[in-house]
């Protein structure tokens, strides 16, 4: 497809944005790591919140919210839907703790709990399987949906898209931190959500859809737009519906929905002013994240089972890319083609945007894991301030460059997900639990990390078989792993001794002073109750306003409304 001048002139200039802000933040933000991480702990839960909103809205993810709707419908996002449980618990039980703490990374809280070498060893690792490896695997999959997009919009070959994307991003993350970070980030979302938005508009009114009322009619259309499974089919209810609500969302570790928060979740925590604006930013992504962002997405997915009704008319659209990668995540790109001159330049910005701002996160995470807590605390603990972040640059090229390479190497979306969902399966419960259960060490999570990281290679192996040794649908898989993963490390926790008291006290005293950990636990499950009834009311209402459902949408606001109030008064309670 060809762009016009317009969309140059749109796409250029906000490539030069983000570059200009990552070099005006430059100096301030390279003194010293926590300025280049942290940006000096004073950032408001606005800019905090909009930008955990920014980085979760990665170039893969209307892909992958696309390929889902196609291929189980829109009940189907009740496979991520399931994690809003667990920002909920962030918001009420642990980002207060994690503001509190005053760390650098959320890795640090191993040497905070725990005590001894084996603290030590943990915080090591975990730095490179989570920061280098672990890390690089997510980027691959968001590179992967740059890939398709590029070819798509441009017709650029995968080598092309990398060496046009990558650099850009490098050099607003390796020179700006996360100050850069944060300031682009709330750019790109306005870009993302404003793009999204108005190309859903201009779709579903294009003489092939003919309006939101006949895409919703149409029969192949009409059965994929449910928000909730058939409760008599267990073929769908079990995977779909149970197994996230009853399992996933506490026993999983998924970037992003980290049980007890962690990750980039944490660091942004972590980057507040005080525990209140900590609270708050987490609240507002978990709003925005399941109840605002995800229609114009949906919406644009089942508009392309009208233009693309199977994969092999989406391979037909484009003969010229790697059959590999014609997967029903392609349609979302695929319907953008339509979109006339400026439209298009906006909405192809806004995917640009979506791109950078979760690689630069990713970058700047992951260089703070190799920095802070492998770096400095094994290698050069002498290191000074300007030293560390030469490494945390050094450290951001060189992972923006192994995940393009593995890139080549992943063909949908979803794959990425499911991958990671089963790394990471079984962890879950003991990242809630550690903050208050004193008999969990540092051998309970080397234990279940190497018990879930075993099992999802045995999966993952077994699946590439022409004669698997055990066939198992994946919900199955999922929740095998977890039972294995979550029994072993608490037979170890058993079996093992506690940190040494003088560490528990310590924790205990910092985090929770003179209170009762459990001060107050009533009010906050009556606030996560009502945080989690409430976007889901709010989701549900967007989607029956859209499908012209109008009493059920205003009795869902109106559930919605007296949850807010709720949590409101929780705050009040709890002091936040």
């Amino acid at each position: 497809m060809q762009l016009s001048t317009i969309d140059w002139v749109i796409i250029i200039s906000f490539f030069i944005v983000f570059i200009i802000i990552g070099l005006v933040v430059a100096k301030k933000s390279g003194k010293d790591s926590k300025s280049f991480f942290l940006s000096d702990r004073n950032m408001p839960w606005w800019l905090l919140g909009v930008s955990m909103v920014a980085t979760t809205f990665a170039a893969d993810t209307p892909n992958f919210v696309a390929g889902v709707i196609r291929e189980d419908g829109v009940f189907g996002n009740w496979i991520w839907w399931s994690f809003l449980l667990t920002g909920m618990l962030t918001v009420f039980f642990y980002a207060k703790l994690w503001r509190r703490s005053g760390i650098t990374t959320d890795l640090e809280f191993y040497e905070l709990r725990y005590s001894g070498k084996s603290a030590a060893f943990l915080r090591g690792f975990r730095a490179i399987y989570l920061g280098v490896f672990f890390n690089i695997v997510i980027m691959a999959n968001v590179c992967l949906a740059a890939i398709k997009i590029g070819h798509v919009m441009f017709g650029l070959s995968s080598i092309e898209v990398l060496l046009i994307a990558s650099p850009v991003v490098v050099i607003y993350s390796a020179f700006g931190g996360l100050k850069g970070v944060l300031l682009t980030d709330f750019v790109q979302f306005i870009i993302a959500m404003v793009g999204s938005i108005w190309a859903t508009i201009y779709i579903v009114n294009m003489p092939e859809i003919g309006g939101i009322e006949n895409l919703l009619s149409t029969p192949a259309v009409a059965a994929k737009t449910a928000m909730l499974p058939d409760f008599s089919d267990p073929k769908l209810l079990i995977p779909l519906l149970i197994v996230p609500l009853a399992v996933q969302w506490w026993s999983v570790w998924y970037p992003g929905a980290e049980p007890g928060g962690g990750g980039y979740i944490a660091q942004r925590m972590l980057a507040a002013k005080d525990e209140k604006h900590a609270t708050w930013a987490t609240l507002f992504f978990n709003f925005a994240h399941y109840a605002l962002r995800p229609w114009p997405w949906i919406i644009i997915g089942l508009a392309s089972i009208i233009i693309y009704p199977n994969i092999e008319s989406l391979q037909a659209a484009f003969p010229n890319l790697n059959p590999a990668f014609v997967k029903n995540d392609l349609s979302y790109p695929a319907m953008l083609t339509f979109l006339p001159a400026g439209l298009l330049g906006i909405v192809i910005t806004s995917l640009i945007a979506a791109f950078m701002s979760t690689i630069s996160t990713h970058l700047n995470w992951g260089s703070s894991y190799v920095v802070n807590d492998f770096y400095v605390r094994f290698l050069r603990k002498e290191a000074t301030g300007k030293e560390q972040v030469a490494v945390g640059r050094i450290s951001t090229v060189v992972m923006m460059l192994f995940a393009g390479l593995l890139a080549f190497f992943l063909e949908e979306a979803r794959d990425g997900f499911n991958l990671l969902l089963s790394i990471g399966a079984g962890t879950g419960l003991l990242f809630i639990l550690r903050w208050f259960w004193s008999r969990i060490n540092p051998y309970s999570e080397i234990a279940a990390m190497l018990i879930s990281f075993i099992i999802a290679a045995f999966f993952f192996v077994n699946g590439k078989m022409e004669t698997p040794m055990i066939e198992m649908a994946g919900h199955w898989q999922l929740v095998l792993s977890v039972a294995i993963t979550t029994i072993g490390w608490v037979l170890v926790t058993l079996m093992t001794q506690p940190s040494n008291t003088e560490t528990l006290n310590s924790f205990n005293s910092l985090i929770f002073g003179n209170e009762s950990k459990f001060k107050g636990f009533g009010m906050k499950i009556l606030g996560f109750f009502a945080g989690v009834v409430g976007v889901y009311c709010s989701l549900f209402a967007i989607g029956n306003f859209i499908y012209s459902n109008t009493i059920l949408a205003f009795s869902l606001t109106a559930v919605a409304v007296v949850c807010g109030l709720v949590i409101i008064r929780s705050f009040r309670k709890t002091d936040l």
